[in-house]
């Protein structure tokens, strides 16, 4: 048995502020996937993805007595004792959705009563889905917002207008001989969410924090959504650069120490601007570029994967 691939994403913004309701905008990313398969002869990582999905087969049977929802047990009960485990490129605590595409592939498999991609997506489906996925996926990380496996399970961008307003929307065309780059930088070390995203609420009780999130942050996020659909690359240069500065001064635990000199050092050189992708911590960090050739030159040493061409 082989199931549908699944991708994983990037959240190009968003990441913290669509907690407080800024907007975001999420990306498939298909240079990893995962599958769910069966083997007879499974090795050892085989076999370690059997028991967790063991465990996350015990979470959605929580979740139908609490919320509802309904999955076919038998058949996922079934497959795990015939060897079921999810095959997946996607690093994990990459920042990436690793656990995202798991997600969207059990529930493409087993829900009971499914939202298909076919369907028309109406906003209140979207939200059922995201809300769905957020429960399913809060195995993995106490809290989730349910994006990471919706933008996987739809393989659509999707825009984050507030919690309660999401639709999946499309990119401008992507100039496959232009200079300008959205790219992936490897940190070398993976990211947990869950201590990253403590650290951010700790912060909240803060007021000098508060105000920090709601009048810079959240302000050069919208305006980086704006104008990354809109096509605006001058403006949106400016304001990546701005969020880049209050990420370094303010976001500073997410940011991996040995990044800290590297990411001053775009902001004041213009060659690039790094912002975080995900919660932070390790895993990939982004970068933002108007010249590739500029940044790959400043951050020799460092492998850069090109997500998007401006």
């Amino acid at each position: 048995m082989k199931g549908p691939l699944f991708y994983s994403k990037i959240l190009l913004f968003g990441e913290y502020g669509i907690i407080k309701d800024s907007k975001g905008l999420s990306i498939p990313y298909n240079f990893f996937k995962g599958a769910l398969k069966t083997s007879d002869n499974p090795d050892q990582v085989a076999r370690k993805s059997n028991g967790e999905l063991r465990k996350l087969a015990s979470h959605l049977r929580a979740l139908e007595k609490e919320e509802g929802y309904s999955f076919d047990h038998a058949s996922l009960d079934a497959d795990l004792d015939a060897g079921m485990y999810f095959d997946s490129s996607i690093p994990q605590g990459y920042g990436i959705g690793s656990s995202g595409a798991l997600v969207a592939a059990i529930y493409d498999k087993y829900a009971t009563d499914k939202i298909t991609v076919l369907e028309n997506l109406t906003r209140e489906k979207l939200l059922h889905l995201k809300t769905i996925f957020g429960k399913m996926e809060s195995f993995f990380h106490g809290k989730s917002s349910g994006l990471d496996p919706l933008n996987s399970y739809l393989s659509l961008p999707i825009l984050i207008n507030s919690q309660n307003h999401i639709e999946s929307t499309s990119l401008p065309s992507q100039n496959q001989n232009g200079k300008g780059a959205v790219f992936l930088l490897d940190s070398g070390i993976t990211g947990e969410t869950a201590p990253m995203v403590q650290i951010f609420m700790e912060n909240m009780k803060q007021e000098g924090f508060r105000n920090v999130v709601k009048n810079q942050f959240v302000k050069y996020t919208d305006a980086c959504v704006d104008h990354f659909l809109s096509g605006d690359i001058k403006a949106l240069f400016g304001d990546v650069k701005r969020l880049s500065d209050v990420v370094l001064h303010h976001f500073k635990p997410m940011i991996p120490a040995g990044f800290h000199q590297l990411w001053k050092q775009g902001i004041e050189s213009n060659d690039y601007y790094l912002k975080l992708c995900g919660s932070g911590g390790g895993g990939y960090i982004l970068g933002f570029t108007e010249d590739l050739d500029k940044a790959k030159k400043a951050l020799e040493g460092h492998q850069l994967e090109v997500v998007y061409t401006f």
